[in-house]
């Protein structure tokens, strides 16, 4: 790929990079100083003299089929496991077509949004969606976006003491040789990958211990990480201390999770001693604002986490207790959560900013991301500052989480432009949204 020079920009996250970088095969090449011109010859130049530069967003923990059940009604104002009683009926009924639409609309506002690299955790395989996976990576490659996919499971369903119904789970044999096909076929360990596969049990309630287990051991064979959701709320933390005699930490550890290949969704319920013990095992952890803002479930702990040495990343998790996939916006969420727990000497938009870039990149194993700095992947998001919303600020970095940004202008993955003007190229969106639309009221019974 030619190299490209980004020009004059108004603001970059970056030391040393006053008029802008230099990429050229999918990568950084050149930070650009103040007062000089860039070594790489024959670079074209793109003028970002009205944008602000950012390393494109990394989000760590979505459910992208959730995009079809938005501001539900029967899961209003409920709190997590009679939330999940009102949506798993509805999620039963997904079909190809459904979660083709879903997965499409979940990556293209998270694209529009600044993000470049995103996970997803799919843990609901009804018959006939047996290749939910394969669905989301033919997404993924026709967006142009970098992917982590998790490979979700569940095999405890309602008959079993647990909450998912018996339509939506499957057996522990036929998760495994499907994980194993999939990170045979699409995982990519290198550092240049623009797809790549973890494991990812939904949670300590919708799983068996062997489960876990047998999980773990295959994570180890095959070299992938491991995802589930973990301390998100204190209805969890009561299950597992009735069903399983101990807290869901301590269950982790005895499924022999607790190692530097983990990832863990919410957090909040840990308590100081748990967060030594996940800062020590090399666990990461992925703080989702809004989702656990509007179910009520809690506040992580961030600022004791990364003291502790643990390293946070951020989420937009699911849309349909998010009800949005915008990455920008969670990072604003982030922000004033935190701010408002920790006040103004603790946090500033600079830290929000870390949570969705290096920590995410640490959550997903993924040290190439995350910077703008030579040798790191050229990922970008830039935001035009021209909006009314950011007349009159002075900071262009900051304005970009304090002023509210909510949509890029330009993003860039792997040195390609996925996003131009505002819009994916070759994207019909009025007719993906009436696609999508389609498919929600369907899935409703409407």
């Amino acid at each position: 790929m030619m190299a490209v020079w980004i020009k004059d920009p108004l603001g970059i996250l970056a030391e040393g990079a006053e008029r802008g970088v230099v990429v050229s095969d999918g990568r950084i090449v050149e930070l650009v100083p103040r007062g000089a011109e860039p070594l790489t010859q024959g670079a074209s130049v793109f003028d970002a003299g009205r944008h602000t530069v950012l390393p494109g967003l990394i989000n760590t923990h979505h459910h992208f089929y959730q995009t079809l059940t938005r501001a539900t009604p029967a899961a209003l104002d409920r709190t997590l496991f009679p939330w999940l009683e009102a949506l798993y009926p509805i999620w039963a009924r997904l079909t190809p077509e459904s979660l083709d639409a879903a997965v499409t609309v979940a990556m293209s506002e998270l694209l529009l949004s600044g993000c470049t690299t995103t996970t997803d955790h799919h843990y609901v395989f009804p018959a006939g969606l047996e290749n939910a996976i394969d669905t989301e990576i033919a997404v993924a490659q026709r967006l142009g976006m970098r992917v982590v996919l998790t490979r979700g499971s569940m095999n405890r369903s309602k008959r079993d003491g647990g909450l998912p119904p018996d339509s939506v789970v499957q057996d522990e044999d036929t998760i495994l040789a499907d994980s194993e096909r999939l990170i045979a076929r699409y995982h990519d360990p290198s550092p240049e990958a623009m797809v790549q596969i973890a494991l990812a049990p939904c949670s300590p309630f919708s799983v068996t211990t062997s489960l876990m287990k047998a999980t773990a051991a295959l994570a180890e064979r095959t070299g992938v990480r491991l995802h589930t959701h973990l301390a998100e709320t204190a209805d969890e933390e009561a299950f597992c201390v009735a069903t399983l005699g101990c807290r869901p930490l301590d269950y982790l550890e005895q499924c022999g999770w607790l190692n530097n290949r983990t990832w863990l969704a919410h957090g909040i319920h840990f308590d100081r001693n748990e967060i030594t013990r996940l800062a020590r095992a090399g666990t990461c952890v992925t703080h989702c604002p809004c989702s656990n803002q509007i179910l009520g479930s809690g506040n992580c702990l961030v600022c004791e986490m990364e003291e502790a040495g643990l390293s946070v990343g951020l989420g937009v998790d699911g849309s349909a207790s998010n009800s949005a996939s915008n990455m920008i916006q969670e990072v604003r969420a982030a922000f004033l959560l935190q701010r408002g727990r920790y006040g103004v000497e603790k946090i500033s938009h600079r830290d929000a900013l870390r949570w969705a870039t290096e920590g995410s990149a640490a959550c997903i194993g993924r040290p190439e991301l995350g910077r703008i700095t030579v040798g790191m992947q050229a990922d970008l998001a830039l935001f035009a500052m021209d909006e009314l919303r950011f007349s009159g600020a002075l900071d262009p970095v900051a304005a970009v989480i304090v002023c509210g940004a909510h949509r890029a202008d330009r993003v860039m993955v792997n040195g390609r432009w996925v996003v131009e003007d505002g819009a994916i190229p070759g994207l019909d969106l009025p007719a993906l949204v009436r696609r999508h639309t389609a498919a929600a009221k369907t899935l409703h019974g409407a």
